[in-house]
């Protein structure tokens, strides 16, 4: 369908000529500022930020702050449900707005703030379906419902999921039973206490809004490294750590699977202090070049800048908070292998499997 008659259909669903002018090259741009747009279609420049806004309030478009006022087209959804009750006509203009939405990219920058709980939500989902190593999640029941297809389907294809639930106890809301935990996670754990809502994607990608009862309803999305591990730390100490388990897929014996080279050190170190052979797997990404990467062999040595508790006690977290790092002997050569946001070690660890443990 052509522009015009694309902006045609729109003006019989009740949309102005402006409005949909406006929509329509908005579909094309992704996102713009208000000079962009009006650049971009035929409305006054004196115009547009009512025109901006009368198809923000009817959710075609949301508007955010980055050095000025940006404007990009909302998730098609709603508009599909209206459009496809008007017949062929309105059902063809539907896909065209689809196809349109889903070509350009989130944004030209790594970071951006949304104003609407919903649209972060709704980009976690889309996050996670691409997702091919881990997730780490915070959620409230019904939030952890909208994403729950999408997570057992993340499952299925190996990602390994952590998933926090956090509940209001007041609003009397209810954990999900263990067995809709088992089909969309790892590993899960529960906090009684409203928190912020967190989707950590494969250590790029990060999604991130307030507790509903904040005062102002705003989200940051992301899809760089560097910042993910900002919210990476967040979510391990502020969260997961905090927690109590409810659910959990990973073995108590070889093989024992981790995604935090941290945890792994935690639970190995007081083994290997006790005499203990521990055969591990990695798989990774090489340092030098971004590769990914596979060795095998024995845990050689544990690094990190903290204090070691010793006497078989398990380290905690906060000692491990800079580099830290294991050494494995593959028999043929020796590998340092660090974690999330590794630089001075030959391997950034994603996988670390116990295979073995010789006493």
């Amino acid at each position: 369908m052509e522009s015009d008659a694309l902006r045609d259909v729109l003006e019989e669903a009740e949309l102005s000529p402006y409005q949909a002018d406006a929509y329509v090259a908005l579909l094309d741009l992704g996102t713009a500022s208000a000079r962009e747009l009006v650049a971009a279609c035929d409305v006054p420049d004196p115009r547009i930020y009512d025109v901006v806004r009368s198809l923000e309030d009817r959710g075609y478009v949301e508007t955010y702050e980055h050095e000025n006022l940006r404007v990009r087209a909302h998730s098609p959804a709603d508009v599909l449900e209206d459009l496809t009750a008007r017949a062929d006509r309105f059902e063809a203009a539907a896909d065209e707005i689809e196809d349109r939405w889903e070509q350009p990219e989130l944004d030209r920058h790594s970071a951006s703030i949304v104003k609407r709980f919903q649209t972060v939500v709704d980009r976690a989902r889309l996050f996670i379906e691409d997702a091919e190593n881990q997730i780490q999640l915070s959620a409230s029941p019904e939030q952890f419902e909208q994403l729950e297809a999408a997570l057992s389907e993340a499952l299925d294809r190996g990602v390994y999921i952590q998933l926090c639930i956090y509940t209001d106890v007041d609003a009397g809301e209810e954990i999900p039973d263990r067995t809709r935990l088992a089909a969309a996670s790892t590993e899960a754990r529960h906090r009684p206490l409203p928190s912020p809502f967190v989707a950590l994607v494969d250590r790029q990608k990060a999604c991130f809004a307030p507790h509903e009862y904040t005062l102002n309803e705003y989200g940051v999305l992301v899809d760089d490294r560097l910042h993910e591990y900002v919210f990476h730390w967040y979510y391990v100490g502020c969260l997961w750590e905090i927690c109590d388990e409810l659910y959990s897929a990973r073995n108590d014996s070889p093989p024992i699977e981790y995604i935090d080279i941290r945890e792994f050190i935690r639970d190995v170190e007081p083994l290997l202090m006790a005499g203990e052979t521990i055969h591990v797997r990695v798989e990774g990404k090489a340092i030098d070049d971004g590769e990914p990467i596979e060795v095998a062999g024995v845990v050689a040595d544990t690094f990190y800048e903290g204090n070691s508790e010793g006497g078989g006690h398990r380290t905690p977290l906060a000692q491990l908070a800079g580099r830290a790092s294991i050494t494995v002997d593959t028999g043929e050569g020796l590998f340092t292998v660090g974690g999330e946001g590794a630089m001075l070690e030959d391997i950034e660890g994603m996988r670390v499997t116990v295979l073995e443990r010789d006493a």
